[in-house]
């Protein structure tokens, strides 16, 4: 039993980081029913970006940083810089297409994650980039009867359940999420009753891209190592999340990305860790077959 909720609470950490950057996948859908898949490598850039300014700031010899400062400072230079890279690929590389055939903008989005990725490469490091974490955050274990996790693995998970929770509240209790809902039911309809679209699109594509770049964030302050690559396999998982929970909902990205989570951590510690990819895109399967549209998401129905 212990060894089990050892493994659930590894499960609800990973898990929650999945759910953070699937809110990004499932915000981005339900306003323009696009298939973002450059995010997750949005989610690498932001982790870079942090790391570097953790980097520059730890290594300064000029005097000695409070730790704090410098993880406030990364948040806002990763979550910062994710969004505005998030509205500059949207400005840039969708909106051209946006009433193009769907493939076009699936295809593009693809070519920008690759681009993404070979940037980094090439201009940054080929190689992991060590974030500095030792001085930053306290290495500390929280220890309750058998079950044991870092201090960076609880800010990990509390850090992004918050979060959900704040963006759950803003997009179904403020004005301006009224107008995003008003978007993703009917963007012609919306127009027509004096909503900006093109506005509403571009926050959108900030907030998903900032909650990205926070996931960045947290990643590297829990894992304390980043690469190019690993947004790929993570984009990848909470996309699988996104459309467990129910593509377009954000209360099911949430569930998805837990659930997600939880199933690899059980999988890899009780059955192998060789094979917990495998039970992860097995759980896909069994939802799409056995409701389509997710665990949350409501079924699809034509207009007359």
């Amino acid at each position: 039993m212990g060894y089990f909720l050892q493994q659930l609470v590894n499960g609800l950490e990973l898990g929650s980081l999945y759910a953070l950057v699937a809110l990004g996948y499932t915000l981005i859908y339900g306003i323009l029913e696009l298939l973002n898949f450059a995010h997750g490598d949005v989610f690498m850039v932001g982790a870079f970006l942090a790391a570097g300014a953790a980097a520059a700031l730890v290594h300064n010899e000029v005097a000695a940083i409070p730790g704090g400062f410098v993880v406030v400072l990364m948040l806002l230079v990763a979550m910062g810089g994710a969004g505005v890279l998030g509205v500059a690929i949207e400005r840039v590389a969708y909106r051209p297409l946006r009433n193009a055939n769907r493939l076009a903008p699936l295809i593009t989005a693809i070519g920008v994650s690759l681009l993404l990725e070979n940037a980094v490469f090439v201009w940054v490091s080929p190689a992991p980039v060590l974030v500095p974490t030792n001085a930053l955050v306290s290495q500390g274990i929280i220890q309750a009867g058998s079950v044991a996790t870092p201090l960076t693995g609880l800010v990990l998970f509390a850090g992004s359940l918050a979060l959900m929770i704040a963006l759950d509240l803003f997009v179904f209790r403020t004005r301006f999420g009224s107008a995003m809902r008003a978007t993703a039911q009917d963007r012609e309809a919306a127009t027509f009753m004096g909503i900006d679209v093109d506005r509403v699109i571009m926050v959108t594509f900030f907030l998903a891209s900032a909650l990205a770049g926070l996931g960045g964030v947290l990643f590297g302050l829990r894992y304390a190592s980043v690469d190019f690559f690993m947004g790929y396999g993570l984009g990848i998982k909470a996309f699988t999340a996104a459309v467990i929970g129910g593509i377009g909902n954000i209360r099911g990205a949430m569930v998805g990305g837990l659930l997600l989570g939880v199933l690899e951590s059980l999988s890899g510690g009780f059955i192998s860790t060789q094979f917990q990819d495998t039970f992860v895109f097995l759980a896909l399967i069994a939802v799409l077959l056995l409701r389509p549209q997710g665990l949350l998401g409501q079924p699809v129905t034509d207009r007359a």
